[in-house]
C-alpha cells in the first residue's frame, strides 16, 4: 500500500476555538485567499473542501469524491513544527518564545562559537530584515539573528560572506546552545542574495527542528518495515527521525514534481510531502493573491497524480497552521485545517465534521498499515 499525505503549508480553514488566546481571533487564511480573483480549487471542491463544517464560502460538492473533516488543533504553538508533529502523533509542549529578542547569555554564545558578531536579535519580517540589516551584514559580516511570534531563531546570511554550507554550521552550533528552558522549536537557516535595496531570499533555506520526544508515526511505520520517504522539509522537521528516504524540494513546483515522479515508482509505506511556498511565499509576505494563484497551481496538478493512484493507494490533503494573508500580522495564526481523505482504502466518502487534533491523520494512516499510533 501507498500512502500520499500533503500538507498545504499554513492553510488554515478558520480561527481555531482559542484563536483569542494566540491574538488570532477571526484569522481564516482558506476564506481570505478564497477572495481572490486568482482563486481556483474546483479539484478540492469536488473532493469535498467547501463541504466542510463552516466552510460556507465555497461551493459544495453534491457528491464529494473523498471524505472530509475539520480538524481542530491540541498542541500549545501555531508553528510547522507542532502542526507537522501533531499530525504525526506527537502532541508538543510549549515552545518558547522570544517577544524582546533572545538573552545576551544565548547571543554571547553563538557570537563565541561562530566567531562573528549579531545583528538585529528582536522579532522580525524576513523580508524586512535583510532590508533593513543587509547592509551593515555586509560590510561587517556580523549574522542576522531575529526571530518571530513563533519558536525560531533565525539567522540570514548574503551567500556572498557567509556560504550556505557554513550557515548551516553555524545552525547547527545554535542547535546545541539553545537547549534546556531555551529549546525552541526550530534554527532557521536564511540565506540571501543581491545587492544594497534589492536583496532577495534564496531557496537554500534549511530547518533545524528539535527531535519528537517520543515515537511518532514515521517511526512506527519505519519500524514495521515500511518506507517512510520525506519530500520537501519533512526531513527537517522530524530532525531525520523515521525517515527512509529525503527527497529535496525547495518550492511547491519541486515538492509537486517530485511526488508526480515518487507516484511512479514501487513502494510499500508512506509518502510525506510538505508545499512550503504557501507560507513561505505568500502567507508571511501577506500576499493573497500569490496564495491564491499557489493552490490554483497545485489544485490543477492534483488531476495528475489522482490518475497515476493505484486502487490500494490513499491520497490526504491537510495543513499545519494558518496563515492569515489579509490581516496585518505576517506571523502564523491559529487555526483549524482541513483533511480530504482520498481513495478506497477509506471507504464511501463521508463527512466526518469536526475532530480534535491534528492526530486524527496520523491514526487514520496507521490503521491503513494496521499498526498502532498512541
Amino acid at each position: 500500500m501507498r500512502v500520499f499525505l500533503i500538507v498545504l503549508d499554513s492553510l488554515g480553514i478558520g480561527a481555531a476555538s482559542d484563536a483569542a488566546l494566540f491574538g488570532d481571533a477571526g484569522s481564516d487564511t482558506l476564506k481570505a485567499v478564497s477572495a481572490s480573483t486568482f482563486f481556483s480549487a474546483p479539484n478540492m471542491i469536488e473532493m469535498g473542501l467547501g463541504n466542510i463544517d463552516r466552510v460556507d464560502y465555497l461551493p459544495k460538492a453534491t457528491a464529494p469524491t473523498a471524505s472530509y473533516a475539520r480538524l481542530t488543533p491540541v498542541s500549545p504553538n501555531k508553528d510547522t513544527t507542532s502542526g507537522h508533529w501533531e499530525i504525526a502523533g506527537v502532541i508538543a509542549e510549549k515552545f518558547p518564545t522570544y517577544p524582546d529578542g533572545f538573552p545576551e547569555k544565548i547571543i554571547s554564545e553563538f557570537r563565541a562559537v561562530t566567531g562573528r558578531g549579531v545583528l538585529c536579535n528582536k522579532p522580525y519580517s524576513g523580508t524586512e530584515v535583510i532590508k533593513v540589516y543587509g547592509d551593515e551584514h555586509l560590510a561587517t559580516g556580523a549574522l542576522i539573528v531575529y526571530t518571530s511570534q513563533d519558536s525560531v531563531f533565525q539567522i540570514a546570511a548574503h551567500e556572498s560572506i557567509v556560504p550556505p554550507d557554513e550557515l548551516y554550521r553555524y545552525c547547527a552550533a545554535a542547535r546545541k546552545i539553545l537547549t534546556g528552558k531555551h529549546s525552541v522549536a526550530r534554527i532557521i537557516a536564511r540565506p540571501f542574495a543581491g545587492t544594497s535595496g534589492a536583496y532577495y531570499r534564496t531557496e537554500n533555506r534549511r530547518d533545524f527542528s528539535l527531535a519528537p520526544p517520543s515515537h511518532t508515526l514515521l517511526d512506527r511505520l519505519a519500524a514495521a518495515g515500511k518506507d517512510v520517504i520525506a519530500v520537501g522539509k519533512i526531513n527537517d522537521i522530524f530532525a531525520g527521525r523515521g525517515i527512509t528516504r529525503s527527497v529535496h524540494a525547495a518550492s511547491n513546483a519541486e515538492g509537486i514534481a517530485a511526488t508526480l515522479s515518487l507516484a511512479d515508482e514501487d513502494f510499500d509505506g508512506l509518502c510525506f510531502v510538505n508545499l512550503v511556498d504557501f507560507d513561505m511565499l505568500y502567507g508571511h509576505r501577506n500576499d493573497r493573491d500569490g496564495y491564491a494563484r499557489a493552490i490554483a497551481e497545485f489544485d490543477s496538478a492534483l488531476p495528475h497524480l489522482t490518475k497515476k493512484l493505484r486502487p490500494s493507494d490513499a491520497l490526504i490533503l491537510t495543513a499545519d497552521h494558518g496563515c492569515d494573508p489579509s490581516t496585518p500580522s505576517t506571523d502564523h495564526s491559529r487555526e483549524d485545517v482541513f483533511a480530504l481523505m482520498y481513495g478506497k482504502a477509506f471507504g464511501k466518502p463521508s463527512n466526518l465534521h469536526t475532530l480534535k487534533g491534528f492526530f486524527n491523520i496520523g491514526k487514520a494512516v496507521a490503521r491503513l498499515f494496521g499498526i498502532a499510533l498512541g
